[in-house]
């Protein structure tokens, strides 16, 4: 680790699971020309854990990340020459397994055996567990089919792992924003309830944790937001000093853009309660916070504190839901929209009450759709001349599912004129319960996994 009078550096490769691979590079070059720093991967969204504990049921040693090869490989040994540390929950729902294949890397490279951490205890599997959360979510908990049910750790056992000389961490399902404030508690030693500087820190963690969205990538509107660069934009970095307040930039020679308008966006992207963040380490606060441009890409954040963090955690449960039905249809030219309104009325009538529909005019209208149909048949007709009619449903049952795929095929000759195009896709859908329990049932550690040659 650094000195501890010196800034506490993170930069953020990754904001999901199928981000760019090629966003570590000039992160770890920048962190490295200022003297190292730790590197971040956030790879988990609520789904991404279910799906990585179905490749895990099917194959024991998967269930990580399936690029961590491309996002770990190109920067593993720049990280371990220059004192770069890697945190991340791409550990997924098989943390152990990630951490072996990090080894195997450094082996194939011909590198030396780094020391990695395995964190643990966000798995809620046991008896014990499993009765509570049928007290939480009631009777329907035990009508369910669980994939996985994951708590969301937060950032001590991050800390503690750096403090033991951890050169990588994997982390299955911690918090976003701990990722960044676990190397933050382990440069400067605060306190686990120094409570505001937690939530500057967290908030510095919630602005890298979506990767370029910081930096532009989610911010650019031609025209009235415009963004340099945005083919190469760079992933940012945070320099947090020891009160936890943070100046936020990117990647040296990069695209993209830093600035009090994207700061600002991200600083309330999926924030309910700017006065009442909610996180596993600390409750932060930013409805007093305050951005001031530096220049260069680099803003200052100030104003944010922190109070005591909730006793309980965040829990989600991911259990199977059905199956849902997709197929697509396009119709180009004199009255298209009309064509691909008659399309959708002809399969919601031959469907009839087996399963609501959804139906979507894309390019027309979509995203102002519902799934109960009624706004289609509010809304008049625009006369839009490329229209692609999208037609879905869930059913628990699978051949019930299929009506859909086949009606809207048979719409070739069946159907209005000049439908074309379809495509059709059946696949098994995943649903999620969340609820609280008390942060003792997750049995929160870390373990060092040394790895051979």
């Amino acid at each position: 680790m650094t000195a501890p009078h010196s800034p506490c550096l993170v930069g953020c490769a990754t904001g999901f699971s199928g981000d760019r691979t090629d966003g570590a590079p000039p992160v770890v070059r920048s962190l490295a020309a200022r003297g190292g720093g730790t590197l971040i991967f956030e790879t988990l969204a609520e789904r991404t854990l279910a799906l990585a504990q179905l490749a895990r049921n099917q194959d024991p040693d998967a269930g990580y990340e399936p690029l961590l090869d491309d996002l770990v490989g190109p920067v593993l040994g720049d990280c371990l020459r220059h004192g770069i540390n890697i945190v991340s929950n791409f550990g997924a729902a098989n943390p152990p397994a990630a951490a072996r294949r990090i080894a195997a890397i450094a082996a194939g490279q011909g590198l030396s055996a780094p020391r990695i951490a395995v964190i643990h205890g966000d798995a809620l599997d046991s008896p014990e567990q499993r009765a509570l959360l049928r007290e939480r979510l009631g009777p329907e908990f035990d009508q369910l089919d669980i994939v996985s049910v994951n708590a969301y750790l937060g950032a001590e056992e991050i800390a503690q792992a750096l403090r033991a000389g951890a050169q990588v961490v994997v982390a299955g399902r911690v918090a976003d924003p701990s990722l960044t404030l676990g190397p933050v508690l382990a440069h400067y030693g605060w306190r686990a309830d120094d409570w505001p500087r937690l939530g500057r820190a967290t908030m510095a963690g919630h602005l890298l944790e979506c990767g370029t969205q910081v930096s532009g990538g989610y911010f650019a509107v031609p025209g009235l937001k415009d963004v340099p660069g945005l083919h190469e934009t760079g992933f940012p970095i945070a320099e947090i000093d020891a009160d936890g307040a943070c100046v936020i930039g990117k990647a040296d020679n990069t695209g993209g853009r830093v600035d009090a308008r994207t700061v600002k966006e991200q600083l309330l992207y999926e924030v309910h309660d700017p006065a009442r963040y909610l996180t596993p380490d600390v409750v932060a606060d930013l409805s007093q916070a305050s951005v001031t441009e530096l220049g260069d890409d680099r803003v200052a954040v100030h104003g944010i504190t922190g109070h005591a963090r909730p006793h309980e955690l965040k829990v989600n449960v991911c259990h199977r839901g059905g199956w849902l039905a997709e197929a697509e249809i396009s119709y180009a030219g004199v009255q298209a929209e009309a064509r691909a309104r008659l399309a959708g009325d002809i399969v919601a009538r031959r469907i009839g009450s087996a399963m609501a529909l959804r139906l979507d005019l894309i390019g027309a209208m979509s995203i102002l759709a519902d799934d109960g149909g009624a706004m289609l048949g509010g809304v008049p007709d625009r006369h839009g001349q490329d229209v692609r009619l999208r037609v879905a449903a869930r059913h628990d049952d699978r051949a019930t599912a299929e009506r859909v795929l086949r009606e809207v095929t048979a719409l070739y000759c069946c159907g209005p004129a000049g439908g074309g195009g379809v495509r059709t896709s059946l696949r098994p859908r995943l649903a999620t319960l969340s609820c609280t329990v008390p942060r003792e049932i997750a049995a929160a550690g870390w373990t060092m996994q040394e790895a051979r040659r």
